[in-house]
C-alpha cells in the first residue's frame, strides 16, 4: 500500500519564470518569459512516496528536447536525476533515450492547456479543457512515442487544465491504463492532479520547491539549502529546475552538500518506489 504523504494546497497563482534563451526564430518551449509556473516552494509532500532509511532528493531538470547541445551536458550529471522531456523537439526522442541508457529516470513533459494565453511553441499540442477522452489518447500517444522509455508524465504549464476535475479524471485514467506516474509540477495552488491521481489508484508526487526561477546564483543556493532541510526534515523533497547551462553549472557546485548532509540523490521513479 502507498504511503500517502499529507497534501496542503498553496495558492501560489502564476508567474512566468525564465526558462533558459530560445534560439531565435519560432519561440520554443523554453523561451524567457513564457514558462508558466510559480517560484516559491511547493505544496507539501509527494504523494505515493515509499519511505526510505535515508533523507533523498529527487531533482527533476524539465523542459528538454528543443536545445540538443544544451540538453546533452545534463547527460554528464554525476548524481541521479530525472530527465522531463518535452515531445516533438529536435532531440526529444534522442535525450530520453540517451538518459534512460544513463540510467536516469524519463518523464514525458505534458504540454497542457494554461490560464491565458502563452506562446511558447507548443500551442498546437497541447491538451485542452473540453477533450474527449479519444482526443487526449491520440494527442498523448503521439507524444510518448516520441519520448521513449517514459516512466511518468508531469505537466508543463497546465494551469487551466490540472485544475479542472474532469480534464484530470480522464487524464490519470490514461495514465493508470498506461502504468505511468504523475508528476504535479504545480503551476497553479487550485491544482487537483495529485488528488485526481489517487483516486486513480496512481503513484503520484507534488514538486516542493523549483530551484532557478530566478537564476542568480546566491538565490539558488538558498533554494538548495530549503530543499536539503525539507528532505530532512520529512524524509524527501522534490526539486524542479529548469535544463539551463547556467543552472547546470550552478547546481553542481552544490553538489557536495548532499553527502556533507547525508542526503542521497534518487530517481523520482526511485522515491515513488523506495529504491534507490
Amino acid at each position: 500500500m502507498l504511503f500517502i504523504g499529507l497534501l496542503v494546497y498553496l495558492p501560489l497563482g502564476e508567474n512566468a519564470g525564465p526558462a533558459g534563451a530560445s534560439s531565435g526564430g519560432a519561440l520554443s518551449p523554453f523561451s524567457p518569459g513564457l514558462r508558466e509556473h510559480p517560484g516559491g516552494k511547493g505544496a507539501s509532500s509527494p504523494a505515493g512516496v515509499r519511505p526510505g532509511p535515508h533523507p533523498r532528493i529527487a531533482i527533476v531538470v524539465d523542459d528538454l528536447g528543443y536545445e540538443p547541445a544544451r540538453d546533452a551536458a545534463w547527460l554528464q550529471f554525476p548524481e541521479k536525476i530525472t530527465f522531463a522531456v518535452i515531445p516533438f523537439g529536435p532531440s526529444s526522442r534522442k535525450i530520453a533515450k540517451s538518459a534512460h541508457e544513463r540510467g536516469f529516470s524519463v518523464l514525458l513533459h505534458v504540454p497542457m492547456e494554461p490560464d491565458g494565453q502563452v506562446n511558447d511553441g507548443t500551442s498546437g499540442f497541447r491538451l485542452r479543457r473540453g477533450m474527449s477522452g479519444a482526443e487526449m489518447e491520440e494527442l498523448f500517444s503521439r507524444m510518448l512515442q516520441d519520448v521513449p522509455f517514459a516512466v511518468g508524465a508531469s505537466n508543463h504549464m497546465g494551469s487551466a487544465f490540472t485544475a479542472d476535475p474532469e480534464a484530470m479524471s480522464l487524464y490519470t485514467a490514461m495514465l493508470k491504463e498506461k502504468g505511468l506516474f504523475l508528476l504535479d509540477s504545480v503551476t497553479t495552488g487550485r491544482s487537483v492532479a495529485v488528488a485526481s491521481a489517487l483516486r486513480a489508484g496512481i503513484p503520484a508526487a507534488k514538486r516542493d520547491l523549483f530551484l532557478d526561477v530566478d537564476p542568480d546564483p546566491e538565490v539558488m543556493r538558498r533554494r538548495w539549502a530549503e530543499a536539503l532541510s525539507l528532505a530532512k526534515e520529512k524524509g524527501f523533497a522534490v526539486l524542479l529546475c529548469h535544463g539551463r547551462a547556467d543552472t547546470l553549472q550552478v547546481i553542481q557546485r552544490f553538489l557536495p552538500d548532499l553527502d556533507a548532509e547525508g542526503i542521497r540523490a534518487v530517481t523520482l521513479a526511485e522515491l515513488l518506489s523506495g529504491s534507490g
